[in-house]
């Protein structure tokens, strides 16, 4: 009887017993019955098991069968050529054998050198190169973010470049304005082409942007926890960390760059000072200026190294994150929204404060995808739910031409003269001093927010090479000036990008040495690609021991003093005693 026909029966039982009103031979029968039916049930998956069991025991010796017959077929063939093999390869071995005696005792020698060397070697060896058995990389959630911080620090990089070969050498600003400007027609200038090669100011806006972005990330997480006591904790190592965080890696390559013409003999961006010791006087000047950031005058610029006046920006904008995030900490959400849009306009429209506005907008970036993960939006942005792929496709093409806005002038009627910028001149407001940075807080807002809705944007931006750059990212930034002075500078001479009242001055040998052609279109003249195959892997690769030698270093000491000067924590053992004791008493 199967399963089936046991219940049917117990069926027909129960009603036939229900009929007779006799209720309790009932409820045992039905117990035996599910008892029995239980125990078929259990005997039948049983045998089911051990039929498996059969089936996989058989198919075992099938396999191993077939196994040992193809090993039996192969193995006179295997033999035949080891014996091949040892008649062909015995002559070499007798004429090597003297020689591997005498190359015992040096291998000897030189395994200890070989084992301090061997760790050292992995620093030249670029990260985002797969490293051998290496399984499945795991990214972070914001993984993208870093890849946008690397790719913008690489824009930098071929802004800076173009400019010392293009602009210094024929003083033409092409580059750095519209496409069509003064009736010039160049492909490096044309919408969207154009951020690749002049793209190095809207880099610092995203720079700015993402700051505002990260630095907030964990103290919203903790607001909306209610963690006040670990959002106090977050906050004051953050605000600790970061000043030693920013300036010591800028402290060791300003000092480099300080020692290299008095060292080396070497010219680079400035007129060093007549011995070493006043070079060392003046570069700690200008360091203390640009290292307070409460200073009265205006913005400094250090002669060492003019590019890194946007680290105070960072730690000023830093300043304002953490703080904004105290003052709006015991907020609602639709209060913490309302004062960051509030925010953001004093410091676009009222005073200009635009720097200042990219950091704000970051912290609003941020504070909405995390109500978006909670599905706590505003009632209008739910609204537009439907349409979000195409408003995020919109906000990504907006980003990208307002990114590459004409840079070569702060005067605004620069922009109302350049080709499709006439009418956009008149959304400048009244506060901003310096345009670019106007449509540049668009710009970098409206990329981050759109890159992590834009399926193949995001994949880019998170593949090795993007990855690798955002690592190295912050010394990319602080160490392709000085390559770029250092060598750079006489590469470009040596191949025919010569400045007469500069290069012939300081640097004569170099003038014309290897002249190459400067065909192609502007911007990728065969002699400045052919310079970039060599610079811009030496840059990477320096940028890459850097970040390694120094920034990782910098980290690690920050958090070891901080955690250096915390109270100790006191152990369980006196907790429970101190306790006991205020029991007692």
């Amino acid at each position: 009887m199967g399963f089936h026909d046991n219940g049917r029966e117990i069926a027909r039982m129960k009603e036939a017993q229900l009929e007779a009103g006799d209720l309790e031979p009932v409820r045992l029968n039905l117990l035996a019955q599910e008892d029995e039916v239980r125990q078929q049930q259990q005997e039948e998956q049983r045998q089911q098991r051990g039929d498996n069991v059969v089936r996989l025991h058989d198919l075992a010796a099938q396999a191993s069968a077939r196994a040992g017959e193809y090993y039996e077929r192969i193995d006179p063939h295997v033999q035949v050529a080891r014996a091949q093999a040892s008649r062909v390869l015995a002559p070499v071995a007798k004429v090597l054998a003297p020689a591997q005696k005498a190359i015992a005792p040096a291998a000897a020698a030189v395994a200890p050198l070989v084992g301090i060397l061997a760790p050292l070697a992995s620093m030249f060896r670029p990260s985002f190169l797969p490293k051998q058995n290496a399984g499945h990389r795991k990214l972070r959630k914001t993984a993208y973010l870093d890849g946008i911080r690397g790719f913008a620090a690489l824009m930098v990089y071929c802004l800076h470049n173009q400019l010392w070969a293009h602009a210094f050498y024929d003083g033409s600003p092409a580059l750095e304005n519209t496409f069509g400007y003064n009736g010039k027609y160049y492909l490096a200038a044309f919408p969207f082409i154009r951020t690749f090669f002049s793209g190095g100011h809207f880099s610092v806006s995203c720079f700015l942007v993402l700051s505002g972005y990260v630095l907030s990330v964990k103290p919203l997480q903790l607001m909306r926890q209610g963690e006040y006591v670990l959002l106090g904790d977050n906050i004051s190592a953050s605000l600790f960390k970061r000043w030693l965080r920013l300036y010591l890696p800028i402290i060791a390559v300003t000092f480099m760059v300080m020692c290299v013409p008095h060292f080396f003999g070497i010219h680079t961006s400035f007129e060093p000072q007549k011995t070493w010791r006043d070079e060392v006087w003046k570069w700690y000047c200008d360091c203390k200026n640009m290292f307070f950031i409460f200073d009265t005058g205006n913005r400094v610029i250090n002669d060492y190294h003019p590019h890194i006046w946007t680290i105070p920006v960072e730690f000023k904008g830093s300043i304002l994150v953490y703080t904004t995030c105290m003052a709006i900490s015991r907020m609602t959400r639709d209060g913490r929204l309302w004062c960051l849009a509030g925010l953001w306009y004093y410091m676009m429209y009222i005073v200009d404060g635009s720097y200042f506005a990219m950091f704000i907008g970051g912290m609003t970036i941020c504070d909405l995808e995390m109500r978006a993960a909670e599905g706590t939006l505003p009632r209008w942005m739910k609204a537009l739910e439907p349409y979000k792929t195409k408003i995020y496709y919109t906000l990504f093409t907006v980003a990208i031409l307002l990114g590459g806005i004409p840079s070569h002038s702060i005067d605004v009627n620069l922009l109302k003269t350049s080709p499709g910028w006439y009418y956009l001149a008149y959304f400048k407001p009244q506060a901003v001093f310096d345009f670019r940075w106007f449509y540049l807080f668009w710009a970098a807002c409206f990329l981050v927010a759109s890159v992590p809705h834009i399926p193949w944007a995001k994949r880019f931006f998170e593949t090795r090479f993007c990855q690798h750059l955002g690592r190295i990212s912050f010394m990319l930034y602080l160490m392709h000036g000085p390559v770029l002075w250092i060598l750079g500078d006489r590469l470009y001479c040596a191949v025919g990008w010569t400045i007469p009242g500069h290069h012939i001055l300081l640097m004569p040998w170099w003038v014309g040495r290897f002249p190459l052609p400067k065909w192609g279109p502007k911007g990728l003249e065969l002699s400045f690609v052919l310079v970039q195959v060599i610079l811009l892997p030496l840059t990477m690769w320096v940028a890459e021991i850097m970040t390694i030698v120094v920034d990782d270093s910098a980290i690690k000491f920050t958090a070891w003093l901080y955690t250096r000067f915390l109270p100790e924590k006191p152990s369980l053992k006196a907790t429970t005693t101190q306790s006991e004791e205020k029991t007692a008493s």
